[in-house]
């Protein structure tokens, strides 16, 4: 892990600034989501990005229950699907 050498302070509400040299390096714009990891004693950002659970393409995605799923995906799982439960004519 890289040292940036900036302190920032927690306000009153929790919340901290990242530095705007930071955010423009990484891409991070105003309203854009992160991503709140926790390992071991670190607290890790990482900027949003919905991928598919299964192959990670930011394509095409679409939700189901809370989970982002691309269509190249939909469409495998349903031929498996088709395979395992064939429908009868």
């Amino acid at each position: 892990m890289k040292a940036t050498g900036v302190v920032r302070k927690v306000d009153h509400l929790g919340r901290i600034v990242l530095p705007k040299e930071l955010r423009r390096n990484w891409g991070i714009n105003e309203g854009d989501g992160m991503e709140i990891f926790v390992d071991g004693e670190f607290i890790l950002l990482k900027k949003y990005t919905p991928a598919c659970l299964f192959c990670h393409s930011m394509t095409d995605i679409i939700q189901h229950e809370g989970k982002n799923v691309c269509t190249k995906c939909v469409g495998e799982i349903a031929k498996k699907m088709l395979q395992v439960n064939p429908i009868s004519s």
